[in-house]
């Protein structure tokens, strides 16, 4: 269906707000069963006791919002602690091998300054690796692309509807509604430098705003806790945004599943739509993949989370990328 454009301010000048907002960014998750650090304070028997550290999780999800690699979590990350009045922030990084020179780097930092509501914000860089060269290729020199990427802005606010276990009711899972503002900061000038190809295959927007609903359950009756994760995205980005923005929303699937392992190491599995609502353009932009990743994360500390991954992303603009690797980590303050 069509939409309205109530959320598209197109001044490029909005990633000069970045720094600002990643300043003001915090967030955090309920315990799911894994260790955590007390640091109660023993020096001073009038002071109160320092608030618990729970392990570092979720992950940051390469948006800049809580979940693993492309999926999201219903848990919010880093919110305050016991005697806190608002959360401390987590930064994070990730870096994945596309292959044919495509590399997708995250920036991400949350904050959770209150228990249920999540910020975050995602710089997303994707390096364009062969399709320049294709293009010149391919369109016998006519066209030539000079960006060698792109670069996408991802700002966040998620709500936690509600907790785990909420009213004493311990079949209730987390939910947890979201909205995100993309900014893809190098369309024009993409879209310039192909002569308009991009708006005429119906990729015709710079900016978009995601809604997400998700729901986070964690079953403890079986040998080792299982985390199911389960979502739903309404949405006018094709990858994610990197490309651009359609002037038509899909309402896509997305979720993991997380088996704890023991109690620093996770194992996940991911599955994610993507949106094909658009003309492809032979042998330099195909028809969007589904993603699919398998990922292993371990808490080194209360602080710090390492992860990597195995990724079946199918076509991603010129190329097949059926076997992506990537790594993440993110450190809690």
């Amino acid at each position: 269906m069509k939409t309205g454009h109530a959320f598209r301010p197109s001044n490029k000048k909005l990633a000069v707000f970045v720094p600002a907002l990643a300043g003001l960014l915090t967030a955090a998750i309920p315990a799911t069963g894994l260790s955590a650090d007390t640091t109660a304070s023993t020096t001073a028997p009038a002071a109160p006791a320092a608030a618990d550290k729970p392990a570092p999780l979720p992950l940051h999800q390469i948006e800049g919002n809580g979940g693993i690699f492309s999926t999201l979590s219903a848990y919010l990350v880093n919110p305050p602690r016991n005697g806190e009045a608002v959360g401390r922030p987590s930064v994070g990084f990730a870096f994945v091998d596309i292959g044919h020179g495509q590399n997708l780097e995250a920036l991400t930092v949350t904050e959770t300054p209150l228990s249920r509501l999540e910020l975050g914000y995602g710089y997303n860089n994707l390096e364009l690796g062969n399709l320049p060269l294709d293009v010149y290729q391919k369109t016998g020199g006519a066209l030539n692309l000079s960006e060698s990427s792109v670069e996408l802005h991802n700002f966040n606010a998620r709500f936690q509807l509600l907790k785990e276990g909420e009213f004493d009711q311990k079949w209730l899972p987390a939910v947890t509604l979201g909205a995100h503002y993309k900014y893809n900061a190098s369309y024009d000038d993409v879209n310039s430098q192909l002569a308009g190809t991009l708006k005429a295959i119906g990729v015709s927007q710079k900016d978009g705003a995601d809604i997400t609903l998700y729901t986070s359950k964690l079953f403890t009756q079986l040998p080792r806790p299982v985390l199911v994760e389960l979502g739903g995205r309404a949405t006018e980005g094709v990858w994610n945004g990197l490309l651009g923005f359609t002037d038509k929303y899909n309402f896509l699937f997305e979720g993991n599943v997380v088996v704890f392992v023991t109690d620093s190491l996770a194992l996940a599995a991911e599955y994610k739509q993507q949106a094909t609502d658009y003309t492809a353009v032979p042998g330099l932009i195909g028809k969007a993949s589904d993603w699919w990743t398998l990922d292993a994360a371990y808490v080194v500390n209360s602080h710090l989370t390492l992860a990597v991954g195995y990724g079946h992303f199918g076509t991603v603009l010129n190329n097949q990328a059926n076997g992506v690797w990537g790594v993440t980590t993110k450190w809690e303050f």
